[in-house]
């Protein structure tokens, strides 16, 4: 059987950081780990091929050497998996799509011959006999949510490591918090489950055999959903390191809630994570109150990102403007929280209504649903009739993006991160690449570039007062243009 896997181009978004790839000499910033984990439940006798529309195009000689073609997709893809099922249709290869994109049978505007919604791991057995038979059916749906020891370590022979700017790893899937707005309980459940220690673990080795020594994005819905088992599993991570003296470094996503547990911080730092992305949402206490987002209430939140950052993780935070509760200050308060905080790498978004939140289906009771949902919150644009006049928020968040990627104001706010922030536990490789990419920078935001004075006062005044963190500054400056060339594009 030959089994073509298509991982769908992303659009110029905030998280494709393709402004910066250039940079670092990479040509997309993660590879498609789903991909890649299904690819791990497939025959090993079968004949795969996988084409990432990130880093290569598709011809239509892959398709058509294809028997099946097999897509995974988000939201934000839809209109490449149309063009993928038109292209399928033309040539005659049917198309199987999974992902959260696929929450019902077959779509007749996406041209996906068969849906598998839901986790791969209990249904790829039918799959793949159906497959066999040639008589593959219009939907599977998975029953469960299955247990993570399941899941095969992902085929990274399908991919070259080195298109990459990070690697990705899962060690947990579902959070135990039910936020109005979230799909992630509908998708993955409100039960963490965890892989073993042991089985994480063997796919960060697996990484360091073939000869990563970049980041690793680890990407779960809620690293410390289960604060129990994220400790084994770092304390499991820190005796690999001490073993393997692996300069691996780790990032992930998590709840804010970590800056109330010591341990936890002390734990992630050791075991080599340098990032942690952040839902803050919004500096408003009704509005987190609103949209039941309390655990951001039960601590100052600033107090809260600065505690993290005190330990010696930078924190990416993920903002929000479009809550009913917000008043018409609110872009103001989050331009200040932000810059206050530090927080450089800030994702403000439009509220997004998703398919099968609670937020969609109250929405929808209330008849304020306007189009589903792009996927993309920093497309200004609203799913759903907003509370506020809809063209005073649109206008008044392109403004806000602006201000906050605006070179004087994104500096400024890594100089209040470097201030907060303690370079701890284990140091980056600095590799030729690395090089690369520092002269890079110092070429086209120290001379080309409208905000190259501000970059030269942002790194001669790093170097003077804290040379340690040299590096992270130059790193940062390099994904502010990415920001800010997405910003002006509102």
């Amino acid at each position: 059987m030959r089994i073509l896997l298509v991982e769908p181009r992303t659009p110029d978004t905030f998280w494709s950081l393709r402004h910066a790839l250039h940079f670092v000499g990479r040509r997309a910033a993660n590879p498609p780990l789903g991909l890649l984990t299904l690819a791990g439940l497939l025959p090993h006798d079968w004949s795969l091929r996988l084409v990432d529309q990130n880093t290569h195009k598709l011809a239509d000689a892959d398709i058509e050497w294809a028997d099946y073609v097999m897509v995974s997709a988000m939201v934000i893809h839809r209109e490449e998996v149309a063009k993928l099922g038109e292209r399928c249709h033309t040539l005659g290869t049917p198309l199987i799509g999974g992902g959260p994109l696929f929450r019902a049978e077959s779509d007749p505007a996406l041209g996906v011959d068969h849906v598998v919604i839901g986790e791969t791991e209990e249904l790829a057995g039918n799959l793949v006999a159906d497959m066999n038979r040639g008589c593959v059916r219009p939907c599977y749906q998975a029953a469960r949510y299955p247990d993570l020891a399941l899941t095969p370590q992902p085929r990274w022979d399908l991919v070259n490591l080195q298109h990459y700017a990070t690697l990705s790893v899962q060690s947990c899937r579902g959070c135990p918090f039910d936020c109005e707005f979230c799909d992630v309980v509908v998708l993955n459940g409100r039960r963490p489950r965890y892989k073993s220690p042991a089985q994480f673990v063997g796919e960060l080795e697996t990484l360091r055999t073939l000869g990563w020594r970049g980041p690793v994005f680890v990407v779960d819905d809620n690293f410390v959903g289960d604060k129990r088992r994220s400790r084994e599993l770092l304390r499991e991570v820190i005796a690999w390191r001490e073993r393997t003296r692996t300069r691996m470094t780790f990032l992930t996503e998590a709840s804010v809630n970590m800056a109330a547990d010591p341990e936890i911080l002390e734990l992630m730092v050791a075991a080599g994570f340098k990032k942690v992305f952040l839902g803050l949402e919004t500096p408003s206490a009704e509005s987190l109150r609103e949209c039941r987002k309390l655990q951001n209430l039960r601590r100052d939140l600033a107090d809260s990102v600065r505690t993290i950052q005190r330990a010696g993780l930078e924190v990416m935070g993920g903002f929000i403007v479009g809550f009913d509760s917000d008043e018409t200050d609110i872009f103001q308060r989050q331009f200040e929280f932000i810059q206050k905080t530090g927080v450089v790498t800030a994702m403000v978004g439009l509220l997004q209504a998703l398919p099968n939140s609670r937020l969609y289906k109250r929405l929808a009771g209330e008849g304020r649903l306007r189009r589903h949902s792009s996927g993309d919150n920093t497309s200004a644009a609203f799913n759903f009739e907003p509370r506020l006049d809809h063209e005073f928020m649109i206008e008044n968040y392109r403004s806000l993006m602006r201000r906050l990627y605006e070179p004087a104001a994104y500096y400024e706010r890594i100089r209040t991160f470097l201030k907060t922030h303690r370079v701890r536990g284990p140091r980056e490789v600095f590799t030729w690449r690395d090089a690369g990419a520092l002269f890079r920078s110092l070429w086209f935001m120290g001379v080309v570039h409208r905000g190259r004075r501000a970059y030269w006062r942002l790194l001669v005044g790093t170097l003077v007062r804290r040379p340690r963190q040299i590096g992270i500054a130059v790193t940062l400056a390099i994904m502010g243009h990415h920001y800010r060339t997405v910003a002006a594009g509102l």
